[in-house]
């Protein structure tokens, strides 16, 4: 994450927090989705790309939902508690995770209920996100969850305790932020966002999220493909971090040039104060992904590679 430090007498804003203390969001539109009975770890593990059945109450993952041609149809973290998981996902992809999981439930035991319409979801990020976190009250649900890449957890707790759990937050020292604040800082942290730079266009492993990836559990659905990838290393482009020069940032699509050749494409971009440049998300052609190629962007230096400090 990038460092910065800030004169703990001033007021900090929510960017500032996110660096030096800890901010808060609220993300209730996220999708929040409990798989209860007796074949839940079974199905879950047949159709995502992570070792679900390993998972002990207290544990969690993240992975992806591919179709059978290997394509990324949405991406999850799973909590395992002890008679239920928790999936949480981006509002985009809320419905589309729970019609997934209904059409292949046949003859098992499984429930899927979506539960994000009576709860809310904070998040919380920052050095100081995990101390804080514990403020939130009695019976909140904490996840060790970072929407940023950096330190972070997510709050859960039902819709009608928000206010008060928002009340202590900031009491114990958490600085409301925007959205925008949290977007730039996930882009200093390479951190991709499903919606943004991850979507059903893009291969498992071009995501370059091998934490969503599990090569040694046994069959799921989309599994031959990434198999084939993995074996026979065929992907043209992987999303990697760029960082460019000056304060404007590219809009999604915008191609990136090596040698007067398109060799890359912005899926995220935004200018960070920290840094005085822009940090972007980008997928690179394979063969300019080594860190330090320089790309051009009308005219300005675009570096691969290189993460913030």
């Amino acid at each position: 994450m990038v460092a910065l430090h800030f004169d703990q007498g001033d007021i900090l804003t929510g960017y500032e927090a996110l660096h030096d203390a800890a901010a808060w969001l609220d993300v209730s539109t996220r999708g929040r989705i409990r798989v209860t009975g007796e074949d839940r770890a079974r199905l879950l593990h047949a159709l995502t790309t992570n070792n679900i059945q390993k998972l002990e109450p207290g544990e969690s993952c993240y992975a992806f939902f591919l179709s059978a041609q290997g394509r990324v149809l949405a991406d999850v973290s799973v909590f395992c508690f002890a008679d239920h998981f928790l999936l949480d996902t981006e509002p985009e992809t809320a419905q589309k995770v729970r019609e997934h999981l209904d059409r292949y439930i046949i003859a098992d035991d499984v429930t899927v209920e979506d539960i994000a319409a009576r709860t809310a979801a904070i998040a919380v990020a920052g050095p100081g996100a995990a101390e804080v976190a514990q403020t939130a009250g009695e019976g909140a649900l904490l996840l060790d969850m970072s929407l940023t890449g950096g330190p972070g957890r997510m709050i859960v707790v039902p819709a009608g305790e928000r206010d008060g759990v928002i009340q202590r937050l900031e009491c114990s020292g958490a600085v409301a932020a925007a959205a925008e604040d949290f977007r730039v800082v996930r882009l200093e942290n390479d951190h991709p966002r499903y919606g943004d730079d991850i979507s059903e266009r893009y291969l498992a492993q071009e995501t370059n999220q091998l934490r969503a990836l599990h090569f040694q559990k046994g069959c799921y659905l989309g599994q031959e493909i990434v198999e084939r990838v993995r074996s026979r290393a065929q992907i043209h482009r992987v999303l990697m971090p760029l960082q460019i020069e000056g304060a404007e940032s590219p809009s999604p699509g915008t191609k990136l040039q090596a040698e007067g050749r398109d060799a890359a494409e912005i899926t995220s971009a935004a200018y960070s104060p920290a840094l005085g440049k822009v940090v972007a998300l980008a997928y690179v052609r394979t063969e300019h992904t080594k860190v330090g190629t320089v790309l051009d962007f009308a005219g300005r230096r675009a570096v691969v590679g290189l993460a913030p400090s």
